[in-house]
């Protein structure tokens, strides 16, 4: 679930002022005579929600697995906190798409948190207010004697992001992780991500490929070009917060960002 810190220096310390959270350089990434990334420079700020998009091939998911410390690139390097990152980092949590496969099936979703806690050392006193307030904060409150079996798809996530918020991440990595899911649960984990990313003051990176999605969850949508995957615009976006679904997607500028982000990755 977690791994011992894998930063040359410690992770935990305080980004110094002006320092990206994370920061990717000239990354370059072949898979065989495949080019998957090529120069890719970005800097993410400390508590930035940027959502990824692109067209199919342009390398968001192996963008994240390098942030992730997955993968290792042929070329540059990925920062965390100004400090290269060489692996798994425990402050660095990720939520999968296909949560079925993430969740321990035979563990209750208070054993899932737990196995969380355990890698991390935390004392087993410690564990019952923990697992509780977790639970509470993402809706499973009464759900803590339940196998993931017993659940909803939409609980499933949750739990999977419970557990991932027991790791107190500094850093959330997303990787479509309500694709699987219907419109109307889509929408209430949209905005519960969005609470709990402000609350913990999390930098999350996230990638779709539901443009509404982007621009409602994200403070910038980082566009790719494919083959090679390459950063090819950010857009900013400064609708209100909180969000609403339906004001928020109704706004001006929402429908702007739309409309350019279409144009985009019909183009792209």
């Amino acid at each position: 679930m977690s791994a011992m810190p894998s930063l040359e220096n410690d992770p935990a310390r305080a980004v110094a002022p002006g320092q990206p959270m994370i920061s990717f350089r000239n990354i370059g990434l072949s898979f065989g005579t495949h080019e998957v990334l090529r120069a890719i420079d970005l800097d993410i700020a400390e508590g930035e929600f940027v959502s990824v998009v692109g067209p199919s091939g342009c390398g968001k998911t192996t963008l994240l697995r390098l942030l992730a410390g997955l993968v290792r690139p042929d070329r540059g390097e990925v920062l965390l906190n100004g400090q290269r990152l060489t692996g798994p980092d425990r402050k660095i949590a990720v939520v999968f798409q296909d949560y079925s496969k993430a969740l321990l099936p035979w563990r209750t979703a208070s054993g899932n948190i737990a196995l969380a806690l355990s890698a991390m050392g935390v004392p087993k006193t410690e564990w019952p207010e923990r697992i509780e307030a977790l639970l509470a904060m993402t809706g499973l409150e009464h759900a803590g004697d339940k196998l993931p079996r017993q659940m909803s798809g939409g609980m499933q996530q949750r739990l999977q992001i419970a557990r991932c918020l027991a790791q107190e991440p500094t850093v959330l990595l997303m990787d479509e992780p309500f694709g699987a899911l219907d419109a109307i649960t889509r929408q209430t984990l949209q905005d519960e991500v969005l609470r709990i990313a402000a609350e913990r003051k999390v930098t999350v990176f996230f990638v779709t490929h539901e443009l509404e999605e982007a621009i409602y969850l994200g403070d910038r949508v980082v566009g790719l070009y494919a083959n090679p995957g390459r950063v090819a615009r950010s857009f900013d976006v400064t609708l209100a917060k909180p969000r609403d679904q339906l004001t928020t997607r109704e706004d001006a500028q929402f429908l702007s960002l739309r409309h350019e982000l279409f144009t985009f990755i019909k183009h792209a």
